[in-house]
């Protein structure tokens, strides 16, 4: 049950990208549109989860969402800066296997996930699949060149938004364990409930910093200002309840001690999957036949890694 919950932010967060283009709009007003359905879901978890089973939302919790939403704004503002100086094509596949990577080793290292030399080893492959699927999935047709390419300078300040971009999101996904294991969050407080009463009280705030992320986005980052509030900022609150669902289970699968913050991060990656075939079954995008080739490789390699890095704990 525990490994089928971790795979809902695959299903929720690989179809964010088929909801906003659906829902239309500029990258600003899809980006503040699904802050304020994150912050509609993350408010109701709330007013009828947190609150009336008596779970404690202290100060300090109230840091930890904060400072994790405002994180996750960084992530989200590095990604776009990317895709506009390197082109999606070839950002996305980076980016995604620099959250893969981050995410894992520094909840392997630093939070202590993996506790063995088998588990370090079985653990590095599984990342590596997941790595390797995750660029296979996004790459390009051999016919199609990159013009990023030829922009050498455009391209570098692209890699260093996307630097910027995977630890703002590696921080989103690691901060509230961490604030935890450098003793900021009691054992108490943290261990509640199996770890879902503190992965839960966060998400109210955390949802907060986003907007407040998202508002600084769109006036220092895209300047656009005058359309904050145009009818695509509206209809992309879709897209942020979705996104938000996906990240309620993700932080309880982290908090979950047979799963934990590697394997539930990696797990949240397989989405890739779900936008890729989503995008080429429903969005009807042109794949060539050697990008289905690297599609079906990468999508196989993708499950492999996950299934080994789901089972870590019993090797």
């Amino acid at each position: 049950m525990g490994i089928l919950i971790a795979l809902i932010p695959a299903l929720t967060w690989g179809s964010v990208g088929l909801i906003n283009t659906k829902m239309g709009g500029s990258a600003a007003q899809q980006t503040l549109g699904m802050t304020f359905g994150a912050l509609i879901f993350g408010l109701s978890t709330m007013l009828f989860y947190v609150i009336p089973s008596g779970i404690q939302v202290s100060p300090r919790i109230w840091t930890v969402g904060l400072l994790s939403g405002l994180f996750w704004a960084i992530g989200t503002a590095g990604q776009f800066v990317a895709y506009k100086d390197m082109g999606v094509s070839s950002a996305f596949p980076i980016s995604t296997a620099g959250q893969i990577i981050t995410n894992a080793l520094m909840a392997a290292a630093v939070l202590g996930d993996w506790k063995t030399a088998k588990m370090w080893l079985f653990g590095a492959i599984a990342v590596t699949l997941v790595t390797v699927g995750a660029l296979l999935t996004a790459s390009r047709s051999k016919l199609t060149k990159s013009t990023s390419s030829e922009r050498p300078a455009a391209y570098s300040h692209g890699l260093i938004a996307l630097a910027l971009s995977t630890i703002g999101f590696m921080l989103y996904f690691v901060f509230p364990n961490l604030m935890f294991k450098i003793g900021f969050i009691s054992q108490a407080v943290h261990d509640a409930n199996n770890g879902v009463s503190y992965m839960t009280a966060i998400i109210g705030p955390q949802a907060i910093g986003q907007v407040i992320g998202a508002f600084l986005i769109v006036l220092f980052v895209f300047h656009e200002s005058s359309r904050m509030f145009e009818k695509y900022t509206w209809k992309n609150i879709l897209t942020g309840l979705n996104w938000g669902i996906g990240n309620l289970f993700m932080f309880i699968s982290a908090a979950n001690p047979s799963i934990g913050q590697a394997t539930a991060t990696t797990l949240s990656q397989m989405g890739v999957i779900v936008g890729t075939f989503g995008g080429i079954y429903l969005l009807h995008e042109k794949k060539t036949s050697d990008q289905m080739v690297k599609i079906i490789i990468g999508s196989l390699l993708v499950v492999v890694g996950g299934v080994l890095i789901s089972n870590l704990s019993q090797i």
